[in-house]
């Protein structure tokens, strides 16, 4: 299965001021959980009397998560009804605010009030985001920025994954002032960001604009929910991992898991479009699964500094060309009145994982140990690649009455 070729129509161009303000804004979603994971054993010592600290420092990192599931949805709609500029410009106010906070909270419970915040924040930009990215951008052009915006989302997480674990070496508390871009990105996006005057274009996917695939779109959903829940074992569990065999350093720390973003930036950049054209809708979707899932068994029996830099690698691959599959999907399935509702679905899935990924990996890390934890990771990957490759060779989501997404 692949996509339908959307139907032409006049959009006028981006200019490239308005694109890399589009993708810096972008990059701030990676930073509202990426920037401070390098901190994380450190936090946790510090708040090391506090009942739970084990769960609440893992928290601290995936909590704005929880918040960006229940307020993106709003958001979406809040974008439908009222236009997208309003909530962005405040959502990116609120979130240099929110992130800097970490810089002077004295509690776990301080720390986690503004990780709060900084979610709510992130939905309101992310969502916003998306809906103009269905706004400026039509057919070829849309799937071009969307592999271009992973890439350089990828590429920040690189940066700032490098740069929290060389300011955690200084202070754990010295990453949470990376937060402060956003305030700097504020001008920029008044100036450049503007909400589109040309006229709706025809609707990409279906003659209806009120007809949409909700099974594929459900299926997308799902498919983001998965690829969250596993990829932010990463980040929270990953640390623990390479102190366990004997790594302390937190900038080493960073650099493994900057590894992935690294090569996912490359996949998405190189990779995503040959793939793409070859293998059709969920095609790609087995093609990142297995790579993805060969990446958590790697890290599984991974036992040196070298060997876990190249399973995130690896798993970075997977990773690269399915983010920007999962949004370019969701916005060429969304008919243009309801944009900022299906782009806060997707947000909302994405960050459910997020969220519930430690929850789950907890229990799971204690009873089967965080090699085994990454295994049964790379098991579940595993089960979803082979789903997607029977409905690759079986076209599930054809029928007569719903439009098949071709190439």
């Amino acid at each position: 299965m692949s996509f339908v070729p959307p139907p032409a129509g006049e959009v006028p161009p981006v200019s490239p001021l308005r694109r890399a303000t589009l993708l810096c804004l972008a990059a701030l979603t990676i930073m509202s959980g990426a920037t401070i994971a390098p901190s994380l054993p450190a936090l946790q010592a510090h708040f090391a009397n506090h009942a739970d600290s084990q769960l609440l420092s893992r928290l601290v990192l995936t909590l704005p998560a929880l918040f960006i599931a229940l307020c993106a949805p709003v958001a979406g709609a809040i974008c439908d009804r009222f236009g997208r500029m309003g909530i962005l410009m405040v959502s990116v106010l609120l979130y240099g605010l929110a992130g800097l906070s970490g810089l002077v909270a004295d509690s776990l419970s301080a720390i986690l009030a503004g990780r709060a915040l900084l979610g709510v924040s992130v939905a309101g930009i992310m969502t916003s985001i998306t809906a103009l990215v269905g706004d400026y951008f039509s057919g070829r052009e849309r799937e071009k920025y969307m592999s271009q915006q992973s890439a350089f989302v990828s590429f920040g997480g690189v940066l700032f994954l490098i740069g929290g674990g060389w300011l955690a070496d200084l202070h754990w508390r010295a990453p949470f002032a990376i937060y402060g871009v956003a305030l700097i990105l504020l001008p920029a996006a008044l100036l450049y960001l503007k909400a589109p005057t040309h006229k709706a274009r025809a609707v990409e996917v279906s003659p209806s604009s009120d007809t949409v695939p909700y099974l594929l779109l459900g299926t997308i959903f799902a498919t983001g929910l998965l690829n969250s829940l596993t990829f932010y074992l990463i980040p929270t569990q990953l640390p623990f991992l390479i102190r366990e065999i004997g790594v302390e350093q937190p900038r080493l720390t960073g650099l493994a898991i900057a590894g992935g973003n690294l090569m996912g930036a490359l996949s998405s950049l190189f990779l995503y479009h040959r793939i793409r054209a070859k293998l059709g809708f969920a095609g790609v979707f087995a093609f990142c699964f297995i790579f993805m899932a060969s990446g958590m068994f790697l890290i599984s029996s991974a036992n040196a500094l070298t060997a876990i830099l190249a399973a995130t690698c690896v798993f970075g691959v997977g990773m690269g060309s399915l983010m920007p599959h999962l949004f370019s999907g969701a916005i060429q399935l969304a008919p243009q009145k309801m944009r900022g509702r299906i782009s806060g679905g997707l947000t909302a899935s994405i960050f459910t994982g997020q969220f519930l990924s430690p929850l789950a990996s907890q229990p799971s890390s204690h009873y089967l140990g965080l090699s085994g934890c990454f295994a049964a990771a790379g098991l579940l990957l595993l089960l979803a690649a082979s789903a997607a490759l029977a409905a690759a060779l079986r076209p599930l989501f054809s029928s007569p009455s719903r439009p098949i997404l071709r190439q």
